[in-house]
């Protein structure tokens, strides 16, 4: 059953019988600095990437680098706590528009984090990538809490939680910059978008089409790697060719 919207007497709309959430969220960690920041020294760890956690004395964590595989004594500070995956503990607004720049990150990134100018609320950080030169690409919106726990950002359109909040401005931007598209990108964690970054090619052999007979073009020999020296449809325009031409003193050497 989907989501119903309806208006109450302060002409706020709110929802009715909102959708249960899952219950478990996995926790991830994820640096906020390079590390260490001294020149000429080789970095153990990058920012946004994720950390694993293998001891925490309360102001400082012992910490693995996804990236280096390397270990390193870090302030506590130097992390964000990543929770339901856009949920960022610890973060502030240098550092939310620092990590949604990122290049793997596309139009509609986001995240969501504690608001540094009001304690009651949080913040919807939000990537607007366009072809015009935008000096600040990364925009901001105060996520505002009723007494009853609802959130929202427009006062005419309120949810019960930040989880549907998020589901809506997913679906439409509905007054946003954009519509909301995926999380913002954490190294070592989303390997996927990683990989889509890289657009993959495939360069064919070298062909040096002087030591190549017609036997072999018209026998569809493979190469070592596994691909045609020609494609199927200039191998049979280059037979029709021969076909018409037989016996011509431009024929193909054999």
């Amino acid at each position: 059953m989907g989501t119903c919207f309806s208006r109450c007497n302060s002409n706020m709309a709110v929802l009715e019988n909102p959708p249960e959430l899952p219950a478990h969220q996995e926790i991830v960690f994820v640096s906020l600095h390079n590390y260490p920041s001294f020149e000429r020294t080789e970095l153990t760890m990058y920012v946004g990437e994720r950390l694993t956690i293998l001891s925490d004395d309360g102001d400082f964590m012992m910490v693995r680098s996804s990236t280096t595989g390397r270990d390193s004594y870090i302030p506590t500070n130097y992390t964000a706590k990543v929770t339901h995956r856009w949920l960022f503990t610890g973060i502030n607004r240098y550092k939310a528009e620092e990590l949604l720049m990122h290049p793997n990150n596309q139009s509609g990134a986001f995240l969501i984090r504690k608001s540094e100018t009001n304690r009651d609320c949080h913040s919807l950080t939000v990537l607007r990538r366009t072809n015009s030169l935008d000096l600040n690409p990364v925009k901001h919106y105060r996520i505002s809490h009723l007494q009853n726990g609802w959130v929202y950002i427009s006062p005419g359109l309120t949810f019960p939680s930040l989880h549907h909040l998020v589901d809506h401005y997913s679906e439409s931007a509905d007054g946003l910059c954009c519509q909301l598209t995926e999380p913002c990108f954490i190294q070592g964690l989303d390997n996927a978008r990683e990989a889509r970054s890289v657009p993959i090619t495939v360069r064919r052999p070298t062909v040096n089409w002087k030591d190549v007979s017609r036997s072999v073009i018209l026998r569809r020999k493979r190469t070592e790697s596994g691909n045609s020296l020609v494609s199927e449809g200039l191998r049979e325009a280059i037979s029709s060719y021969l076909q018409m031409t037989e016996g011509s003193e431009h024929s193909w050497e054999t």
